[in-house]
């Protein structure tokens, strides 16, 4: 007999060791990759943050356009649509649960004024408005003038439908997330998304964004405090944010290549052992 019931324990044993070895090694994350908002070279307690993004209407864009006066029945002929009530979930674009689709992806689109491809809009009475390239705010002073021909004191508020961002990659949530106010920083898409999962890269975070007829692609460090002076810390409606996964996360999907180093390591301390054995005996 080459080995006995000592001999055995002896192997259990080693394999087990090399087992936790590896993966404490895997499983080690540096707090400075993982750690948000960090100080830089010059320490700030203060920075100066990026100038907020007013979007600008274009053509494809859907508004909803509500008018109001002191005569209810005479503005609703300027209401030919009714805009779809806004919940928390069409709103935000949540999960209905864990591995549950997006609200905001299953959502009707609501109904509103629709920019054509010439940056027009047509609204009852008034006819066509030439609105591309205006703020809503900007619309919506031009309206007003517009109707004071029609309505005493007239009211409007101005609204986009379509204002959305696209969540990507190493991410709680993933989705498509419809943003009601028309402003929303990186920060809080993220938190909106459920925040970055363990395996994100905060280092290097991607933000595809449309620019004059063409694809812009920044990035962006989140273990940095220089995010808030980034141009890509205001998002823009039709951004895409990706979060790239980091080694940890490639180590853990390829098991192949995770286990095969435990495995023939034990495998070489057994062939030791047995070989060690059979010469004592």
């Amino acid at each position: 007999m080459f080995y006995n019931t000592r001999n055995i324990k002896v192997i259990y044993l080693t394999i087990f060791i090399f087992a936790a070895v590896a993966f404490t090694l895997s499983s080690c994350v540096d707090q400075k990759q993982i750690a948000y908002f960090q100080k830089g070279s010059q320490d700030h307690d203060t920075i100066t943050v990026a100038q907020a993004f007013v979007p600008k209407i274009q053509p494809g864009d859907i508004l909803s356009i509500s008018v109001g006066s002191l005569n209810p029945m005479a503005s609703s002929f300027f209401n030919p649509y009714s805009a779809m009530p806004v919940t928390s979930d069409n709103a935000t674009g949540g999960n209905t649960g864990a591995g549950g689709s997006s609200a905001a992806t299953a959502q009707t689109a609501a109904p509103g004024f629709l920019v054509d491809s010439a940056g027009i809009i047509e609204i009852p009475l008034i006819g066509s408005i030439k609105v591309s390239g205006l703020g809503t705010s900007q619309l919506r002073e031009v309206l007003k003038k517009r109707l004071v021909i029609y309505l005493k004191e007239p009211t409007v508020n101005v609204r986009f439908l379509n204002y959305k961002i696209s969540i990507m990659g190493e991410v709680a949530r993933p989705s498509v997330y419809v943003i009601p106010n028309e402003q929303i920083t990186l920060p809080e898409a993220l938190s909106m998304a459920g925040d970055l999962t363990i395996f994100g890269k905060r280092d290097n975070v991607l933000v595809i964004r449309d620019h004059n007829g063409k694809k812009e692609f920044g990035h962006v460090n989140l273990n940095s405090r220089e995010l808030y002076s980034s141009p890509y810390f205001y998002l823009h409606s039709n951004d895409v944010v990706y979060v790239e996964p980091g080694k940890g996360r490639i180590a853990q999907t390829d098991k192949t290549y995770q286990i095969l180093p435990i495995i023939l390591s034990a495998l070489s301390f057994i062939a030791i052992i047995f070989s060690y054995s059979h010469i004592k005996l």
